[in-house]
């Protein structure tokens, strides 16, 4: 199978079932930006050295596959694919307060700097929020599963506890914001 195939040089791409859109339709752009989200957590497993997170962000990169493809689907497609269901929401909120309960309480907005894996998760942090306004944007024209909004906030509140906790894990202090007065 060929990588190129010359098809999209016209702006076009397909979506599940065949039926073509433009290449900046909104359901693009809502899939398009979960897969960049996708290659992040990617560069982040490879700067992480704690196995549990590992397991766990090879489990969301799965789950965002899978939210690519509801996503890349519209709704009368006849395809069957898999979805993202409830439990997988419970289980970056239990990771979340898991995290949580290791670390000192926020008392202060906090910068996302310290180190190149915590900078990371902070850019997931922002690119999954972008995925969230994308498929906010989409909702308005087309049927939505519930459950990417969802699992998508919940995810951008994950990797800002994440970078928190990896601060934590590293001895990295954290760079609290002070205001200019």
């Amino acid at each position: 199978m060929k990588i190129y195939t010359k098809k999209g040089d016209g702006g076009q791409t397909s979506l599940f079932g065949g039926q073509k859109v433009s290449k900046d339709d909104l359901r693009i752009e809502a899939y398009g930006t979960t897969d960049e989200l996708n290659a992040f957590i990617g560069q982040l497993i490879s700067l992480i050295d704690i196995e549990v997170i590992i397991t766990l962000l090879l489990r969301i990169q799965d789950n965002i596959f899978v939210m690519g493809s509801m996503l890349s689907s519209p709704k009368e497609s006849k395809f069957k694919i898999p979805t993202i269901e409830e439990a997988d929401i419970q289980l970056l909120e239990n990771e979340i307060d898991n995290m949580e309960h290791r670390l000192e309480p926020l008392q202060n907005f906090i910068l996302p700097s310290g180190s190149q894996a915590i900078s990371l998760c902070h850019i997931c942090r922002t690119i999954a929020r972008r995925a969230e306004r994308r498929v906010v944007s989409l909702e308005q024209s087309a049927e939505v599963n519930p459950l990417i909004k969802k699992y998508l906030n919940r995810l951008s509140d994950y990797f800002f506890v994440l970078a928190r906790f990896v601060a934590a894990k590293t001895g990295v202090r954290e760079t609290v914001w002070k205001p200019k007065r």
